[in-house]
């Protein structure tokens, strides 16, 4: 993925953490989230930084699906605009 790719997706999970808000999101999981895009966006290959991130956000996810403040579909959604933000390997 080109750089301008990675920074536009990056683009889209500030969005997404702002349009969110405090209403959805409480500042702790802004910055779970704030943080695996970061992690993503300035790693230029796969690593375990990557994927504890991955964890992290897939574990919030989780809880904010059970929680009933986020759909599956707009935690997938923001889970693959991470992943964007990354290298072009999938992290697994």
């Amino acid at each position: 993925m080109s750089t301008s790719e990675r920074a536009q997706a990056y683009g889209r999970v500030m969005k997404t953490i702002s349009d969110l808000g405090a209403s959805k999101l409480h500042a702790s999981e802004q910055d779970i989230v704030r943080e695996a895009a970061d992690t993503f966006l300035f790693t230029e290959a796969v690593n375990d930084e990557m994927r504890d991130a991955l964890i992290a956000l897939e574990e919030l996810g989780e809880r904010l699906v059970a929680a009933d403040r986020l759909s599956p579909d707009g935690v997938e959604q923001m889970i693959r605009d991470v992943e964007a933000c990354g290298p072009a390997v999938p992290v697994v």
